[in-house]
């Protein structure tokens, strides 16, 4: 596949000048100064990793979308829209809001009420501990992984912007990242995330209403494509019949089955990076509510995301293929380059740093969590004081951006980053989704089935993408098209064995379930409502509906 650098560094340098580079300065001394203003509230463990469970509902809430949209989101849903059309909406509407519905109003409480410190310890009170460590260092290898993906995009595209060498990108940038999680724990990353979202937010819209304006409007837009693309190009569910031939190379019931529930819940369910940020809410209403304030702005960001990939598929029609100088990953900054002005160009700018320095946050932020509470302290040192986990906590955090700086060379292989993104979660987020789900639902699911479950869902999504896919075993067209068959094979393979061995293995005692699966009680655990709790826009299944409602409004025009 085409790697992304071969354009990157050779044609999109941006005019950038010293007005620009105040912005980026700005924002930098900003981001230290939260890390500062945090750390006084960093007095233990739970205080550094989990905020000590007191930030409030809507600021958890920006956090969790926030920490999705990092700068592989914002690239790689561009570089999704400029080769596929408007079908990106799928990555939103049936790839993320019902999960995240799911989240708040059915998986949230297990998780709060358990009083779990991240989601692998979930497994640990479910099933046992060898499922518990498998899914720890799933998790954590995952995690180095994303945030190498998100620190190799940075390097790149800061090296074709700005002209900095690629190894100054990286240190820079993992310096800022290392810095204020270090010195202000979660807490630090939080309340910058929420920064960075309005900060991104304020990037792409110039983006989409500059270059909307490029080409005659929605109308101009949708005319070209049309000619240029086929009009499937410019629909959600054109030609996505079984057999048909559409521009995503997915029918209707991958996208469904292997997007819509497998990929989808499989990320926002049990993704720790996510869960994270509602895990630190003050209490189990702030926490449910975390994901649904969150779905609100997530209906309306894909257009941020999708309309600059349309455009660039407009002004460069040969995008990403062998008759262009540009891959699809380059369509953000080559919009960036040829419609901003300065000052406007600064915010952009600042705007894609701080995308990926939220994307790289949530997860080294996820893995030194999740080393320390579900590895490190559970099998290796065990029953220290509490002040030598918050000490390796922190000395944990700079070896994973160290750890991410090694991995992020092996996303230069992809052109699209989302499609390097959706095959990791296929590997490591789908298998433990399939494993939790028939956990928290079915009380007989014996404790050796857990990590078995594991095993196959993994196992078996890795054989179809790298032997069935690659090897051509069976012809399926795109990446994307293997991405969701891959995932809807983990989910089946991992659910069958789990049923296979708990048939033939001991289910957990009865009483160690109690408000760990569906219909059991927690005695003790439930909170009085806070004062004012019986307001609506407090009520998480309120929320939860108006979110859905608003989605099944917007996507109507795209239904058919």
């Amino acid at each position: 596949m085409q790697s992304p650098t071969q354009t990157l560094a050779e044609g999109l340098r941006l005019p950038t000048n010293g007005l620009d580079y105040a912005i980026l300065a700005i924002y930098f001394a900003v981001v230290l100064g939260i890390g500062f203003a945090a750390r006084r509230s960093v007095k233990t463990s739970l205080d550094f990793f989990l905020s000590g469970r007191s930030l409030p509902a809507w600021v958890t809430g920006l956090a969790f979308v926030a920490a999705n949209l990092g700068a592989t989101e914002i690239l790689g849903m561009a570089a999704t829209g400029a080769q596929y059309g408007v079908a990106v909406v799928h990555w939103y509407w049936i790839g993320a809001i019902p999960a995240m519905v799911f989240l708040g109003l059915v998986m949230m409480p297990f998780y709060y009420r358990s009083k779990v410190r991240s989601v692998p310890e979930y497994l640990l009170q479910r099933f046992d501990k060898s499922a518990h460590l498998l899914s720890s260092a799933l998790f954590a290898f995952a995690a180095i992984l994303i945030a190498g993906v998100n620190l190799y995009a940075l390097s790149i595209v800061v090296e074709a912007l700005l002209g900095w060498p690629q190894w100054v990108a990286i240190v820079v940038a993992g310096f800022f990242v290392l810095a204020y999680i270090t010195i202000g724990g979660l807490s630090s990353a939080i309340y910058n995330e929420v920064l960075q979202f309005f900060v991104i937010l304020a990037a792409l819209i110039p983006i989409c209403v500059i270059g909307l304006k490029k080409v005659g409007g929605w109308d101009g837009l949708s005319g070209s494509l049309e000619k240029s693309h086929g009009g499937d190009f410019m629909t959600a569910w054109g030609g996505t019949g079984i057999g048909d031939a559409n521009p995503l190379g997915a029918n209707w019931l991958t996208i469904i089955l292997g997007l819509g529930f497998v990929l989808s819940f499989g990320y926002w369910t049990t993704n720790f990076a996510e869960v994270q940020r509602a895990l630190s809410a003050k209490n189990l209403s702030a926490a449910q509510r975390t994901p649904l304030i969150a779905a609100f702005p997530k209906i309306f960001i894909v257009f941020l995301v999708m309309i600059p990939g349309l455009v660039a598929a407009v002004l460069v029609p040969k995008i990403g293929t062998a008759g262009s100088d540009l891959t699809y990953n380059d369509a953000i900054p080559y919009l960036m380059q040829e419609l901003l002005p300065n000052g406007v160009l600064g915010i952009a700018v600042t705007g894609l740093l701080a995308a990926f320095m939220a994307g790289m946050a949530a997860n080294v932020s996820s893995f030194n969590t999740v080393f320390t509470y579900d590895i490190w302290a559970k099998y290796v040192v065990k029953d220290r004081e509490d002040g030598y986990y918050l000490k390796f906590g922190r000395l944990i955090t700079a070896i994973g951006v160290l750890a991410s700086v090694g991995t992020a060379f092996i996303a230069s292989s992809f052109s699209n980053i989302m499609g390097y993104l959706q095959t990791l979660f296929s590997f490591f987020n789908v298998p433990m989704f399939v494993v939790f789900i028939i956990g928290m639902f079915w009380k007989r699911a014996s404790m050796k089935s857990g990590v078995w479950g594991l095993v196959a869902g993994t196992g078996a999504a890795m054989v179809n993408y790298f032997y069935i896919y690659k090897q051509g075993v069976i012809d399926i067209p795109t990446d994307q098209g293997a991405n969701f068959v891959s995932a809807i094979v983990g989910f089946v393979a991992g659910a069958v064995v789990m049923v296979v061995v708990t048939l033939f293995t001991a289910p957990k005692p009865e009483a160690e379930l109690a408000g760990l699966v569906y219909g059991t009680a927690s005695p003790g655990l439930e909170e009085p409502p806070a004062e004012g709790d019986d307001a609506w826009y407090r009520k998480p299944a309120l929320l939860g509906w108006g979110a859905i409602v608003l989605a099944a409004l917007c996507y109507v025009p795209y239904s058919f």
